[in-house]
């Protein structure tokens, strides 16, 4: 079996300001890339125990890409580092595994969730699919199924996790923090680390088969700038209609239409 895992930063133990994910600020950022691997490689060794992942393909998916420290993870991985450019972005090669895993992932934008709740990027007031706050997980998710490959685990905040066990009913859920207003509360990130890895044993020893979605058969996305100079050049895109000063709105029964818009405008 070959595994793909996306990995952000946002969901990672103990997190609660932005400082703490922008590796400009080494004092509070390098602390938390330290952690956001080691959650990562708690996944992949409870893969490797498991028997019968023989490939595990992780993407670097929070900001420039450049985060996890390839040294701390286990020597059987292949990591992508950077972004090649493509409408997947944060899940870039999922298409060549059998399943997906997704770690420190966060609620999304206009979510109370997460002190650092966003979705993608800072620039927009909410993003929505089909008329529902749309995360980065719900966004991924999708992404995967497009290509036909389930979604077994996923590691971030508690709000994420009740999103994605209601996206994907059959999938293992770990949350290891919980927002608080603009604080968090979050559980030893030792006993992070060992949850994880429990959590992705669990998961790979049950039925994938339930955690592979069935996408709507159409789909509108709506995106809600914060500057309405963002959703003017957003108009351009072809096929967007604009439906008020800060709104967008895209309309495919091709998700890969979805995601290609999303590319080019969020």
């Amino acid at each position: 079996m070959k595994l793909f895992i996306s990995s952000d930063i946002e969901g990672t133990c103990g997190i609660c300001n932005w400082d703490e994910t922008r590796m400009q600020h080494p004092e509070f950022y390098n602390s938390f890339a330290d952690q956001m691997t080691r959650e990562v490689a708690a996944a992949c060794r409870a893969a490797e125990d498991s028997g019968i992942v023989d490939d595990i393909f992780i993407k670097d998916a929070h900001g420039s890409a450049r985060n996890l420290r390839l040294k701390d993870l286990p020597r059987s991985v292949r990591l992508l580092r950077g972004w090649d450019q493509r409408p997947c972005k944060m899940m870039a090669g999922v298409e060549e595994c059998d399943a997906a895993a997704m770690t420190g992932y966060h609620s999304s934008a206009f979510s109370i969730g997460n002190p650092l709740s966003h979705t993608n990027n800072l620039r927009n007031q909410w993003v929505k699919l089909n008329g529902e706050y749309a995360s980065e997980f719900m966004i991924n998710a999708f992404a995967a199924a497009y290509y036909g490959k389930p979604v077994i685990f996923v590691s971030g905040d508690e709000a994420l996790c009740e999103q994605a066990r209601s996206i994907v009913p059959g999938i293992t859920a770990v949350p290891v923090v919980q927002g608080r207003g603009a604080g968090s509360l979050s559980i030893h990130p030792d006993v992070a680390v060992e949850r994880i890895y429990d959590g992705m044993k669990k998961a790979l020893q049950g039925d994938a088969g339930k955690c592979l979605i069935t996408l709507p058969k159409h789909f509108e996305c709506e995106i809600q700038f914060k500057e309405i100079g963002d959703a003017a050049i957003g108009s351009f895109y072809p096929g967007v209609i604009r439906t008020d000063a800060k709104t967008v709105s895209f309309e495919s029964s091709d998700y890969y239409e979805v995601l290609r818009f999303m590319f080019f405008v969020l």
